[in-house]
């Protein structure tokens, strides 16, 4: 998935004036929001999120009350100060990241999003997106996330194997996977399992114990990632033994899109697979190349304007997001995206969903003509990474979707 988290006294912070560029955009895109919450029980080992241990505290691992308040309380005053930039937008969608979102109370996302309505325009019945951890799972918390405004829960299951679990560094065991998806399925309309693949020591018979668990509490939405090694994480610098090797994923890809199918759920994005009706909007507005404005300790968010569009960093140590924010300098840095940037930013997203995008799109997202596209077409077209439409609309094949990497790093700009 395109992921923003990679990368007070309440005074507004200054406008910044960015020198106008060569982008000119007849239209804005649609706007997201959203919120990143860094902090965790405990950093996976595979995890390069922004995401931070909880303070050491006596008794049961939990948030602290005061952090609690004073974070949201930060949130809510980045917020205001971040208005004048997207002023008279609606957002078409709200997504709480982490982080472990779920460590925060009901009673403090209820708080957020009231701060958030009473600030921003959101579409009627538009999405809300909570991250929630089967650690953190208590039974009438996810149904007060409901009442709070909560209309979508993204659960971190991974797998449904203890000794999976306990290979990557998850809190949570099997049983409290399967009692978070249970109410999941009891308490939201809408909701996503997260599943992980070439997981060390993982054969096809482990792969398809997780899948018919999953599908058994027939998700409207299901998210399968294969386990890769980042740089910057424990797994960096002590990979695991066991890892699954090439082919071996390859044929657990090859079960899991079999699965999913036979399932009732379509494939729309190289990682994602929902029910009609069931697409993550937020994933949506990122790969179509919308905006989002991201807003806690390291959120990275995306804004169009008519002559340009920024992409933007907050602060991302929580601590010093905190004291930024009350100096009223919640963005670390902010960059114009430059011309020659702009063709490999859109396709970096638009090329991971199925559909693919139309030319107009294009055009629209970034104010340039679609034939600056058409080298790097035609050179994915000649390997058979993409495929034309009736309607122009470029494509990723089945090879495409395969060899995702190759393809993207076409539209590079040249050196």
């Amino acid at each position: 998935m395109a992921d923003p988290r990679r990368g007070g006294d309440g005074a507004a912070a200054p406008v910044r004036v960015v020198r106008a560029g060569d982008t000119t955009l007849a239209s804005l895109p649609p706007l997201s929001l959203y919120v990143h919450l860094p902090w965790c029980l405990r950093k996976c080992p595979y995890c390069d999120f922004n995401s931070h241990e909880l303070p050491t505290t006596p008794g049961p691992a939990a948030l602290d009350p005061g952090l609690e308040r004073d974070y949201v309380d930060a949130l809510v005053t980045d917020l205001e100060a971040s208005l004048p930039q997207v002023w008279g937008r609606r957002v078409v969608s709200v997504f709480l990241g982490g982080g472990t979102p779920s460590l925060f109370g009901p009673a403090a996302i209820d708080r957020l999003l009231a701060a958030v309505r009473a600030r921003l325009p959101l579409e009627p019945g538009g999405e809300v997106t909570l991250e929630a951890n089967p650690g953190t799972f208590e039974r009438e918390r996810f149904r007060a996330y409901r009442d709070a405004g909560v209309t979508r829960l993204s659960l971190g299951v991974q797998s449904f194997d203890d000794a999976l679990l306990a290979r990557i560094g998850r809190v949570h065991d099997a049983r409290q996977a399967l009692a978070a998806a249970e109410e999941a399925a009891r308490c939201f309309d809408t909701f996503n399992l997260d599943l992980m693949y070439a997981l060390p020591g993982q054969d096809g018979a482990m792969l398809e114990h997780d899948l018919r668990q999953a599908l058994a509490f027939a998700p409207p939405h299901l998210s399968v990632y294969h386990l890769t090694i980042e740089p910057n994480t424990r797994f960096a610098t002590r990979p695991p033994a066991g890892l699954p090797d090439d082919d071996t994923a390859a044929a657990m890809l090859d079960a899991i899109v079999e699965h999913t199918a036979g399932a009732g759920l379509e494939r729309y994005e190289v990682s994602a697979f929902a029910r009609p009706g069931h697409r993550c909007v937020h994933n949506l507005n990122y790969w179509r190349f919308g905006d989002y404005l991201g807003i806690g300790a390291g959120a990275h968010g995306k804004l169009s304007f008519p002559d340009r569009i920024v992409r933007q960093v907050r602060w991302r140590d929580p601590a010093t997001y905190l004291q930024r924010v009350r100096e009223g300098r919640a963005v670390s840095n902010e960059h114009r995206v430059g011309v020659d940037e702009l063709p490999f930013e859109f396709v970096l997203n638009a090329l991971r969903l199925r559909e693919g995008f139309a030319p107009s799109l294009f055009a629209e997202r970034t104010g340039l003509s679609p034939s600056v596209l058409d080298d790097a077409v035609s050179r994915a077209l000649a390997r058979g990474l993409v495929e034309r439409g009736a309607d122009a609309r470029v494509r990723p094949t089945p090879r495409g979707f395969d060899f995702l990497s190759d393809l993207q790093a076409l539209f590079l700009p040249a050196r």
